[in-house]
């Protein structure tokens, strides 16, 4: 007998059921990613992610899920529908709450329909995007939307009415460098000589960079990484303080095997860092920030000291975040993410029907300019 339905947030649900379902997928779906930020109080109703994952049992297993938010605004999501919502308190339509599966705080691609092994992906697929649209109708949402998803979903879900969003990202690819110096080798002149001098300069402010994995990153990293991640927070305006010390306590419990930081030092003092994630064959970038204002600091250990843990550690890609241009001229070429979207009210639909189908049209383009403007040179 089968089941599908709303729980109240992933913390609820057995983390060994949840990360079954996940299995080698992205690992910002795993239990102790997306549970830590609920019971750290860093996604709730009252910070405007209501967290309901929906989740299909068989005579009481967990066969398939997806990250569920009831979502109060538009903050945090990385696919930006701003102009959306604006469109639609003029047309005088309610556009929140709406539905959003995906990540909270984490532009980062992956499975958003999770299936168990041996279970018919596609078939569930279809199945949840029917579901999620019923759920939308039911609880008077605005719509349903599905950030950062893969390819299979997006043809399904686009099979069922939802429309579909393209953008994309810059990432890096490991095409078998024997070291940093071979990577450099790849690179346009220009480009080769100015990640050198970048680096020199760095060096020449008396700053050491250091990269750790796991169990060998000490607890006092742990406390610098949080003050690093609020300074940049806190000096942007568009930061916004989604997280809380509490959330990073419990990463450092849940999470450690998963974390990688590479630090910045000068002396004994920690100057800035950066927190990635390390599965299976790809580093993800996470948060940056930096005590002081070292020139090129940030390409360092954002992107440098990134591609040498990667060379190093025989690692095949490294995404290191949403947006920035400057990543296309140090190597990290446009790579396509999708997103789909059902909005309830026809008129709405209809309209961002003809937004999104230009919209496509413009970002294939800025992916081939892009690409055919790549830092690399040819290559096998």
């Amino acid at each position: 007998m089968e089941e599908l339905g709303l729980v109240d947030g992933v913390a609820s649900l057995a983390p060994e059921s949840w990360d079954a379902l996940v299995g080698e997928e992205s690992p910002f779906l795993e239990w102790a990613w997306l549970a830590s930020r609920e019971e750290a109080s860093a996604v709730r109703e009252t910070t405007g992610w209501s967290s309901r994952p929906l989740v299909a049992r068989r005579n009481g297993r967990l066969v398939a899920a997806c990250p569920l938010y009831v979502k109060g605004h538009s903050e945090g999501e990385f696919v930006f529908d701003f102009a959306w919502a604006d469109a639609a308190w003029r047309a005088g339509i309610e556009y929140y709450p709406k539905l959003l599966v995906g990540v909270p705080f984490t532009p980062v691609a992956g499975a958003r329909i999770l299936t168990a092994t041996g279970e018919d992906r596609a078939a569930w697929i279809r199945r949840f995007a029917v579901a999620l649209r019923e759920l939308c109708g039911a609880n008077d949402c605005s719509g349903v939307h599905v950030n950062f998803c893969r390819e299979d979903e997006r043809r399904g879900f686009e099979a069922e009415g939802y429309l579909p969003r393209l953008g994309f990202q810059y990432h890096w690819h490991n095409h078998g460098y024997p070291g940093f110096e071979g990577y450099l080798a790849r690179l346009r002149s220009k480009r080769r000589n100015q990640i050198r001098r970048e680096r020199r300069e760095v060096a020449a402010q008396g700053v050491r960079v250091e990269s750790r994995l796991g169990h060998d990153i000490p607890e006092r990293w742990w406390d610098a990484m949080f003050r690093f991640y609020r300074a940049t927070v806190d000096a942007n305006p568009w930061g916004r303080p989604y997280l809380n010390r509490r959330v990073f306590e419990l990463l450092e419990r849940r999470f450690r095997d998963r974390t990688c930081f590479v630090m910045a030092s000068r002396g004994e003092e920690l100057v800035g860092g950066t927190f990635n994630v390390q599965k299976g064959d790809a580093l993800y970038g996470r948060y940056w920030g930096a005590s002081l204002p070292i020139r090129h600091l940030h390409f360092e250990v954002c992107y440098y000291a990134g591609i040498e843990h990667c060379i190093r550690n025989g690692l095949a890609r490294f995404e290191p975040g949403a947006g920035g241009e400057y990543k296309q001229i140090r190597g990290f070429d446009a790579r396509p993410t999708w997103s789909v979207h059902f909005l309830a009210d026809e008129r709405l639909h209809a309209a961002v029907a003809r937004h999104l189908e230009a919209e496509r049209a413009e970002a294939h383009q800025a992916i081939d300019w892009l690409r055919e403007r790549s830092a690399l040179k040819a290559g096998p």
